[in-house]
């Protein structure tokens, strides 16, 4: 694991290593952005949490032109690489990026955080049952009522069958593209140690008894699903 976050890249490296690791990453920010598109066509505020380099906040900002983004991520080095690629929006006035915080920390963040839309991408699987229910509870406290949540996540199998079968799928692909076997081995034992997966309707559940008035499934495929909640 990388010594400056919670990937198994160090953050100089993310944009350029996890397209490698993670099936559908550029599909996942395209369903993300045109959900939000059709459902908050025009959020006055977007907090992205655990939003590593910034990467989906940089394909957000000409889609959204009139949306302020606050970015936020427990990593000071995945900060530093968001800061270089955002510079221009911050200076623009439009890009605000946070202090070093996990999603736990938003309701607390100075000033006070209201948004219509939170986004948080394939961070909240690092955490154990309970600080993934106080990331979701953040997560809702900083909405505004009507607000949107878009999480996606990896996801733990309905079988021990289906999980062998998932886990050989995502071997298969990070061999594909072209990783060692000796470092795809090792990233695959990361998947229920570091990596923290619930079922599908686990997830779903959490959303709901965390508030959310609406709770759907976004998207789904490999051992990933996104999730779109309406508070």
């Amino acid at each position: 694991m990388a010594n400056d976050n919670k990937t198994p890249h160090a953050a100089g490296e993310y944009d350029a290593e996890v397209r490698r690791v993670i099936p559908f990453y550029e599909e996942i920010q395209r369903e993300t952005l045109d959900a939000l598109h059709v459902i908050v066509p025009e959020p006055a505020c977007w907090i992205d949490t655990g939003a590593g380099t910034g990467a989906l906040v940089e394909r957000a900002l000409p889609r959204f032109p009139g949306t302020r983004f606050i970015v936020a991520d427990p990593s000071e080095a995945m900060l530093e690489q968001a800061r270089r690629r955002l510079g221009a929006a911050m200076a623009a006035g439009r890009v605000a990026i946070l202090p070093a915080l996990a999603s736990d920390g938003l309701p607390g963040a100075e000033p006070r955080l209201r948004a219509q839309v939170v986004t948080a991408l394939m961070c909240h699987h690092y955490l154990d049952a309970e600080a993934r229910r106080v990331a979701v509870r953040a997560c809702y406290e900083v909405l505004e009522p009507g607000g949107v949540l878009i999480a996606f996540e990896n996801i733990e199998a309905d079988s021990a069958r289906g999980r062998e079968l998932g886990l050989r799928r995502w071997r298969d692909f990070q061999l594909r593209q072209g990783r060692p076997l000796e470092t795809v081995e090792r990233h695959l034992t990361r998947f229920g140690s570091e990596l923290k997966p619930i079922r599908l309707g686990e997830h779903l559940a959490l959303l709901r008894e965390t508030g959310f008035a609406t709770v759907e499934v976004l998207w789904r495929a490999h051992m990933q699903a996104g999730f779109l909640a309406v508070k």
